[in-house]
């Protein structure tokens, strides 16, 4: 005989009552929808955003749905268990996500959809200014805001430090390359240029000279009228020979009273000749220093790269010092091209 024992029924599922009050404390962006598509109730944030006149108007006049994942296309009712992507229909710039449950068996009834900005969170909260308090208290997502905007906030300054950074470093270089008091190239900026210029006349592209300059009777002057006087000749030559060479070639100041011009080619020797004759009547202009007068002068030696030899920066350098002497030698206020050829012009 076989025993049956009797089937105990099943426990009936717990119910839980929520009021608004208490959805808008758990989930502060919810919306209520009853079975026509009516909205009954949204949590305060989002009720914030939509505005609460929103409350018992349709849900269509204030949402967009634009993809309800598994749904057929207009069905807004049947939205039980659904990922919805929905957009503001007075902010459409922002879109929402959220998942959407039934409150009650069938579809006829009404439904409780979790909203959230997903990855426009950070601009929401800037746009709405939203704080906080106007997340649920379990919701991480202001935590990872805030990091974020942390890590964007050090970023910004490290982007900003870089920058700083890469501008006094091109300064320094710039600076490492300059005469501190006349804002000439130095000897450093020179040496650099000419090897650039040997390479480029080696390769058959163009020729170029060298015009090594010193200043006639610079002594007198400082030693008479004192050092800051002897700066000011200093400054006023180094503009001279700027304003009188072109912009593609380059003064220096070798140190002292010495200075130093590449004239980048083609250079001819009737340029050289005229530009060291404008050079030496520009200088010896008479200037006045601290109420008196005075004149200076210059003498200025030339080396003119030829392609039919090798070019050696040494032996340019040296053939530009010598023709300097033997301008020195022959009287000052001239110039002379090596091999030697003088150019008329002493000083009265």
């Amino acid at each position: 005989m076989t025993r049956i024992d009797p089937i105990e029924p099943a426990a009936p599922e717990p119910t839980v009552a929520l009021s608004s009050e208490m959805l808008g404390r758990l989930m502060p962006m919810f919306l209520w929808l009853d079975a026509r598509g009516q909205i009954r109730g949204m949590g305060p944030t989002l009720a914030r955003i939509v505005g609460a006149a929103a409350l018992g108007g349709s849900f269509a006049r204030h949402f967009t749905l634009r993809r309800a994942r598994g749904m057929e296309q207009g069905r807004e009712a049947a939205l039980t268990g659904r990922r919805l992507d929905l957009t503001l229909v007075r902010y459409p710039m922002f879109n929402l996500r959220g998942l959407a449950v039934t409150l009650g068996p069938g579809d006829q009834t009404d439904v409780l959809v979790n909203l959230s900005f997903g990855i426009q969170l950070s601009e929401a909260v800037r746009y709405f200014g939203l704080t906080e308090a106007d997340f649920a208290a379990s919701d991480l997502a202001m935590e990872f805001l805030f990091l974020a905007e942390a890590k964007a906030a050090v970023l910004g300054e490290l982007t900003a430090l870089t920058g700083r950074l890469q501008v006094a470093r091109r300064e320094a270089e710039t600076e490492a390359l300059l005469d501190p008091l006349t804002g000439l190239a130095n000897r450093r900026a020179f040496d650099t240029a000419l090897g650039h210029a040997i390479k480029s006349a080696a390769s058959g592209r163009r020729n170029f000279a060298l015009l090594h300059l010193d200043l006639d009777f610079f002594k007198q002057v400082n030693d008479t009228l004192g050092h800051a006087a002897g700066d000011a000749v200093l400054v006023r030559a180094a503009h001279v020979l700027r304003d009188q060479v072109r912009r593609g070639d380059l003064v220096a100041r070798l140190g002292g009273d010495e200075f130093i011009i590449l004239l980048r080619g083609p250079v001819e020797r009737a340029m050289i000749d005229s530009l060291s004759e404008r050079l030496i009547a520009r200088i010896e202009e008479p200037i006045t220093l601290d109420g008196v007068g005075c004149r200076i002068s210059a003498s200025i030696g030339v080396s003119i790269a030829l392609e039919c030899r090798p070019i050696i920066a040494e032996e340019l350098l040296a053939e530009a010092d010598a023709a300097l002497y033997q301008s020195k030698r022959s009287g000052r206020g001239r110039w002379t091209i090596a091999p030697l050829r003088f150019g008329p012009g002493p000083l009265a």
